[in-house]
């Protein structure tokens, strides 16, 4: 299967599942309450993360939400590829977002960090979106951005692009540039999409993850809003329709 099989729908939206709350069980709760919200809104598919969370809150909530089969869940532990992998392997997950593939670590410690993730995909079939030149981290590689992303494109089963943080927007001139070096491989736009921006983008783009503009105030400490969500999945049924 390939990464854009997962969905009933072409250009994909991916919400964002950041367990928010003051204890585990006011994270599971607030999860499946935003994961409902985005499976009434018509939302493609949800990433379970661990930003306000622990990995534990993840286990806790991918299992909550694994009591149906109407989600298509993802797993981000960030920093942590492995956990991830297996949590998704484990409870229901059948994709990992990981925020850098390639370009993060110096040569030294990205060989083995190559031929791990290497291992995991050669030992299960869950799909992996891995971030190229992604928001905060640090590029010590040494090589080019083509080269990087040679490397990206033979770890995962999609790339992702962000700006320069949370929230704010990926600009059209890089999904373009990623574009032209990935060819027709999946391309996931990873931050800052509104609906006054998601037709250009996905013009270009084949998938969304969207986080900061689904909450209070479009920012990422915000509970998820689905008035907010309404309005961006409206304006994508827009486009669709529109072909």
């Amino acid at each position: 299967m390939m990464f854009l099989d997962l969905f009933k729908e072409k250009k994909p939206i991916l919400g964002m599942l950041h367990l928010t709350g003051d204890s585990p069980k006011e994270k599971r709760a607030q999860c499946l309450k935003e994961a409902a919200i985005y499976k009434r809104c018509g939302v493609d598919g949800m990433i379970v993360e661990d930003y306000f969370g622990s990995r534990h809150d993840v286990v806790d909530c991918l299992k909550a939400l694994a009591q149906t089969d109407e989600y298509v869940l993802g797993v981000n532990v960030l920093d942590n590829f492995s956990f991830s992998y297996e949590a998704a392997a484990l409870y229901g997950g059948c994709f990992v977002q990981v925020d850098s593939a390639a370009g993060h670590l110096p040569p030294a410690l990205d060989k083995p960090y190559g031929e791990m993730i290497a291992a995991y995909r050669r030992s299960g079939d869950i799909q992996v979106i891995g971030g190229v030149r992604f928001k905060y981290q640090p590029i010590l590689s040494g090589r080019t951005l083509e080269e990087d992303m040679r490397l990206g494109l033979e770890r995962c089963d999609a790339i992702a692009c962000t700006g320069e943080g949370t929230g704010l927007e990926t600009t059209t001139d890089k999904i373009r540039r990623f574009r032209e070096l990935m060819g027709d491989y999946p391309l996931v736009v990873a931050a800052g999409m509104t609906p006054d921006t998601v037709g250009e983008k996905l013009a270009i783009g084949d998938a969304a993850i969207v986080g900061s503009y689904f909450k209070e105030g479009h920012v990422d400490t915000g509970l998820v809003n689905e008035e907010y969500v309404k309005i961006f999945m409206d304006k994508v049924f827009r486009l669709r329709e529109e072909g």
